[in-house]
């Protein structure tokens, strides 16, 4: 199976325009009481605009229409700039984007911030309006079908997003797990590979990676099961075999046992080796994920034997 990161183009018009002082009121305080308006105010000799501009087009693109971006070069509109310095904005130096909502300035920023912090200001600015990017909807979907069983229908949506935010963590892990669920391991190793550094070390991209090592590791152990269960009945102070026997449970997807077995082994000695049974059941709570119910009563009586 080859994934293909595609996403398609957004429809309807470009919400990107360049306006002046002629066309701010309809531009901006007018349209504003529809839809959100960002206002960037740059300038030609302006070299962090040059970076700023173009990650603010991509974040307002990918709204499809829900924000639209007015790009406004203070040299040229000088008049246009002494009013609004007046009622308050800071354009003494650029870039500064100020966000409108109902004819109002509803949020600010100065500076060149990297398109991560630009999609949160955007996200904001469009909680404020009571609605939210297209992007969270879709993830919503796609985790929603994954949970009933649909993993080619989020593996579609996954990939989609994925491809139109390289840097949402949670768009490529469950992309990743998608694939797991239709037993494409190795392409799911290779999603993670790709993760941006920014996100490599993302709790749900983690979440993910130690799901699959412990996925093969429970494979290798599933084949000395019985033999574990045998080292572990004529000594239950055998906290390797303990350790090994959890992770085959695991891996059949017997997370209660797996979870008993190495809270009776931490309860007889929780120093063994650096304390490899809580490291381990540690790795578990990570990958089932902390919501889970085997993670809530575990990490309850995990507790209980740590703080009694």
């Amino acid at each position: 199976m080859n994934v293909i990161l595609d996403a398609a183009s957004p429809s309807g018009p470009d919400p990107v325009r360049d306006g002046d002082q002629r066309t701010f009121m309809q531009d901006v305080i007018e349209a504003s009481r529809e839809v959100p308006i960002l206002v960037d105010f740059w300038a030609t000799w302006c070299g962090p605009c040059k970076t700023l501009t173009p990650a603010i087009e991509r974040v307002v693109r990918a709204a499809g229409g829900r924000v639209r971006l007015v790009k406004i070069d203070i040299d040229k509109n000088r008049q246009l700039v002494a009013q609004l310095t007046q009622l308050g904005l800071p354009l003494q130096s650029v870039p500064t984007v100020a966000a409108f909502w109902q004819g109002q300035i509803a949020d600010i920023f100065q500076g060149a911030l990297p398109e991560s912090e630009i999609k949160k200001f955007v996200e904001n600015l469009l909680k404020v309006a009571g609605g939210q990017m297209p992007s969270a909807e879709l993830l919503a979907e796609a985790k929603a079908l994954l949970e009933q069983g649909d993993a080619q229908g989020a593996l579609e949506l996954f990939a989609g997003l994925a491809q139109q935010e390289p840097e949402n963590a949670e768009a490529l892990a469950g992309l990743a797990r998608a694939l797991l669920a239709l037993g494409e391991e190795d392409q799911a190793l290779e999603v993670l590979a790709s993760a941006a550094p920014k996100i490599a070390g993302h709790a749900e991209i983690a979440a993910v990676r130690s799901q699959i090592e412990l996925a093969q590791a429970g494979r290798e152990a599933q084949a000395g099961l019985a033999g574990f269960e045998a080292r572990l009945a004529a000594d239950p102070s055998d906290h390797e075999a303990a350790i090994e026997l959890s992770i085959a449970l695991n891996a059949m997807d017997e997370r209660a046992r797996a979870a008993e077995t190495l809270l009776a082994s931490i309860k007889l000695d929780r120093a063994w080796n650096e304390e490899a049974a809580r490291m381990q059941l540690l790795k578990f709570f990570e990958a089932w994920g902390m919501t889970d119910p085997a993670t809530l009563k575990a990490r309850r009586a995990l507790s209980g034997l740590l703080f009694k």
